[in-house]
């Protein structure tokens, strides 16, 4: 397959959405919001006139737009007025601690800020020590509420200026009339700056990773046209939300450059909410991570055991992994249960999205699947300086470095960390895998959450993914504990509902506890099991959903997670 080509000048806004009006897509629906209907005609006319308020407010080329919005048109419509305007998108999560959110404001050195009033109240500090242009304040609205509503700004944002929604699209119209230049995107080069990316934070504080219009078309044609086949009659939805570059691709970037619908929803994500909106969308492509996936099975389980009617998820051609290990035996039973295909993959804020998976007609249980064409893996050992040392033979484990066109240029205000991560056209995971002699991924865990027991690494993922397996477990995280000066592997194990009656007593717990050690000692060499379990309702996770293992280490440091059975 020929790489694909961009020209030198080159808008995202342009690719992903106003070539859908020049394909005569203007009257397609492009995104669901309860019972609204937006069409690409719609949507461009909102761009249009948000990105017009922007350049009333003095809004430059290159300067930062930070967008902390829930699921909602809004966020669609500020997301392609900043690209259209030549500014560049950077994305928080609403539901962050306020001092998170105070962070990325002074991070990414914010001139436009796009949020809702009761965000914006909460980082007011911040937001007064920016240097604003514009402040744009949403109604918090629930899904299919009305998003362009009077909205009194709050006077606790008197000195910062706020703007209603409803206010700014009306400047918009004012400016659209006299100065037609602004009709279309401001005229940028695909190496532009585009869009920065935050990494997870596994290691502190999140990183911005640098990226141009270019990474994310070549990714798009590479991994949702070519490799699991995004379709103009696909309809979208997700449980990660926008902020998180899992989803702005998959739920807003991959349905429009094909004409496709997106399905947006701004409540939380839990297995009754996303079964409400599958059954409201209909849905052809789902955005899920392996914790909710195990989440509808036992929503489903409890319906049946109450008689009620089951999930109905058959209007789902596939459902997209990532961001966590997805375990065999989840994979099987939600296949054999929902019957659609699950394609698991890996990428990565450098990368900006997947660039290994399984795909249609190729999936293999466990494993991340093979590389996208277009992007080249390569298994080194851990000690590696740069991408031509040697590579690993098949089945040896050693750290990811990943290759492709859309790879950051680096990460924002961290140069030692960029040295140290991108080497050219090469990205330096960090992640621990084998591949074997097929070519298909198989993920060990990150090098840097490695345990040493009995002189041997030990990889928590591992242990998890095996503790997965037992029918009691509902989700399990692993880290490192000490007994007698020793690291041992230490569980933290969230039941199944059907099980919640085997660790309702001391006894149960600790008959479940023994049950549990025996499963791992069975299937995985015995230095592997873990020495204690500790039964939990859920474990801490990140903005991103991913269990943060860094906070349960956190606490065994400070000794106060439980001791365990």
């Amino acid at each position: 397959m020929n790489p694909p080509t961009f020209p030198e000048d080159f808008n995202l806004a342009d690719y992903y959405l106003f070539d859908r009006l020049r394909e005569g897509l203007g009257d397609k629906v492009a995104l669901l919001f309860g019972d609204q209907r937006h069409t690409y005609a719609d949507v461009a006319d909102k761009v249009r006139t948000l990105r017009a308020h922007l350049a009333l407010e003095d809004v430059a080329a290159e300067q930062r737009v930070l967008i902390v919005l829930h699921d909602s048109p809004a966020f669609v419509w500020a997301f392609f007025a900043a690209l259209s305007h030549g500014a560049v998108v950077a994305m928080g999560n609403p539901e962050a601690p306020a001092a998170d959110i105070a962070y990325l404001v002074e991070y990414t050195r914010a001139v436009a800020v796009v949020t809702i009033p009761r965000v914006a109240e909460s980082i007011m500090d911040a937001l007064a020590a920016a240097d604003l242009r514009t402040l744009v304040l949403v109604p918090e609205v629930p899904t299919g509420g009305d998003l362009e509503a009077e909205l009194p700004v709050p006077p606790a944002l008197d000195p910062v200026r706020g703007i209603s929604l409803r206010d700014a699209l009306a400047q918009g119209r004012v400016a659209l009339a006299p100065k037609s230049a602004l009709q279309g995107p401001r005229p940028t080069r695909r190496d532009d700056v585009a869009i920065w990316l935050f990494t997870s934070g596994s290691t502190g504080r999140s990183k911005a990773a640098i990226h141009t219009h270019r990474d994310f078309a070549f990714n798009t044609e590479r991994y949702a046209k070519a490799t699991v086949g995004y379709r103009r009659d696909d309809i979208t939805v997700s449980v990660p939300r926008l902020f998180f570059g899992y989803a702005t691709g998959t739920n807003l970037m991959f349905p429009f450059a094909v004409g496709a619908t997106a399905g947006l929803f701004v409540e939380r994500p839990t297995p009754e909410s996303l079964a409400q909106f599958i059954e409201r969308y209909r849905p052809t492509v789902v955005t899920n991570v392996p914790t909710m996936m195990g989440k509808l099975l036992d929503h489903d389980d409890a319906l049946a055991a109450r008689g009620a009617p089951r999930l109905d998820l058959s209007s789902v051609r596939f459902h997209l992994s990532a961001g966590e290990a997805l375990p065999s035996a989840l994979l099987e039973r939600f296949r054999a249960r929902f019957h659609a295909d699950v394609y698991d993959g890996i990428g990565s804020a450098e990368m900006f999205h997947i660039y290994c998976t399984n795909r249609p007609g190729d999936v293999r249980p466990g494993s991340l699947g093979r590389a996208v064409e277009g992007y080249t893996l390569k298994i080194l050992p851990s000690d590696a300086a740069g991408a031509g040392a040697p590579e690993l033979a098949p089945g040896e484990t050693g750290v990811l470095w990943v290759k492709g066109d859309s790879v950051a240029i680096g990460y924002f205000q961290d140069r030692e960390k960029s040295w140290s991560t991108f080497h050219g056209h090469w990205c330096r995971t960090g992640d621990l895998f084998r591949m074997d002699a097929e070519g298909y991924l198989w993920f060990s865990g990150r090098a840097d959450e490695l345990l040493k027991v009995g002189g041997v690494w030990v990889a928590p993922v591992e242990v998890e993914e095996c503790l997965a397996g037992h029918p009691a477990v509902g989700l399990a995280a692993v880290i490192g504990a000490e007994e007698a000066g020793l690291v041992k592997p230490k569980a933290f194990i969230a039941v199944r509902d059907d099980a919640r009656g085997r660790v309702a007593t001391d006894e149960g717990r600790a008959t479940l506890a023994a049950e549990l050690k025996a499963f791992v000692k069975d299937r995985l060499s015995k230095h592997k099991y873990p020495r204690w379990i500790v039964f939990v309702d859920d474990v801490p996770r990140n903005d991103r959903g991913k269990v943060d293992r860094r906070v349960l280490r956190q606490r065994e440091a400070a000794g106060e997670n439980p001791a365990g059975l």
